[in-house]
């Protein structure tokens, strides 16, 4: 009987070792059967649930953003091996904290109607953490009311407000691209006719800052397709909701004007993709040939009857126009099953990659080594 209970307990040991390899592999497992371009690996970097916009400290704390859900998270690589061992909830009962952006020390957090500040960060990283309100006001909408917030090389916090509806005409304070003045509290409009945009960076080379923009719905699968576009100067209007992707007039609003009035994108994409995060890569891991030009998240289409998106493009540049695009990241969409909605970008010292995925509540890393050493 005695040595029935130790063989018995030995066989659990070894069922509970075995499970917890395979938990602790499981939680760093990669997407299955994804594509890349010769060189490119892929890896798991952190869970984190329900990953949106994603903000990187001088120290290597990545701040994470969420949408679905009302948090805000910090996550920590302590040992330096590229792989997250500890995720602290800043913040939780938060409406839409959807962007983040950090900035001398502090963390910038968008709720919808409103931008919070957690001063001195990186010495108070810990749970419910203090944090106060910046001052100044945005509207109660929810519909596109979730934000990306970035600084721009100027140190002015750049914050959207997307239209309050699919289609319709609204006040100055939708549908347009703003900036703020931390000192003064001033809010100065920089782009009018911007549907939603949830991503933005600035040209490495010119300076100008880069947009994605998603379009309106219900014109079918193929109408209008999605917009990049490039802010030259301060009060640029970029059609919506007259005009769609530059020479699309809106069946509803388009009819008494012309499009030529507006700015059309500098690229476009499939209508449906939802673009979200743009990136310019500047790192030194990747090939020449990726240098400054931007990874486009698609976070992928809810209302195509066949969906579209769910992949990394990547599109190459000539000061602020496009070269050519290629599909940089695919195999994240298996007819109609989803293994992944890529939203945002980071790029790491080392040169590596970051995007979050919201969809499984993951951040992944992109990796590269030349193939022939």
């Amino acid at each position: 009987m005695v040595k029935e209970d130790m063989m018995s307990n030995l066989f659990l040991i070894k069922k509970l070792i075995l499970l917890s390899f395979f938990f602790t592999f499981s939680s760093y497992a990669a997407i299955e059967n994804v594509k890349l371009p010769k060189g490119f690996k892929l890896s798991l970097y952190a869970d984190v649930s329900g990953a949106r916009s994603l903000a990187l400290a001088p120290d290597g704390t990545l701040f994470v953003g969420n949408r679905g859900g009302d948090k805000v998270y910090a996550v920590l690589d302590t040992n330096k091996d590229y792989k997250a061992d500890k995720v602290i909830t800043l913040a939780k009962g938060l409406r839409m904290p959807n962007g983040v952006a950090f900035r001398n020390g502090n963390l910038y957090v968008a709720e919808v109607s409103r931008i919070i500040v957690f001063e001195n960060i990186l010495s108070n990283l810990k749970e419910n953490a203090t944090f106060k309100d910046l001052g100044v006001k945005f509207p109660e909408d929810g519909h596109h009311g979730w934000k990306y917030i970035a600084f721009s090389p100027e140190g002015k916090l750049i914050v959207p407000v997307g239209a309050p509806c699919n289609i319709c005409e609204s006040s100055e304070k939708y549908a347009g691209i703003y900036e703020v003045d931390l000192k003064t509290k001033k809010v100065t409009t920089l782009a009018r006719g911007v549907r939603n945009t949830v991503g933005f960076d600035w040209h490495p080379e010119t300076g100008s800052l880069w947009f994605t923009d998603n379009g309106r719905d219900m014109l079918g699968d193929d109408i209008p397709p999605e917009e990049i576009n490039v802010l030259k100067k301060t009060g640029q209007h970029f059609g919506y909701p007259y005009c769609h992707a530059g020479t699309i007039k809106d069946p509803k609003f388009g009819d008494d004007t012309s499009c030529s009035k507006y700015s059309g994108p500098i690229h476009k994409l499939p209508a449906h993709v939802a673009p979200l995060g743009i990136q310019f890569y500047t790192g030194k891991m990747f090939p020449e040939s990726f240098k400054n030009g931007a990874f486009i998240a698609e976070h992928g289409s809810w209302n195509r009857s066949t969906p579209d998106g769910y992949r990394i493009t990547f599109v190459s540049t000539n000061g602020d126009k496009t070269k050519k695009s290629f599909e940089f990241l695919g195999g994240l969409l298996e007819g109609r099953r989803k293994k992944a909605r890529p939203v945002d970008f980071e790029v790491l010292p080392d040169g590596s990659l970051l995007f979050s995925d919201d969809y499984k509540g993951k951040v992944y890393r992109i990796t590269y080594k030349d193939p022939s050493q």
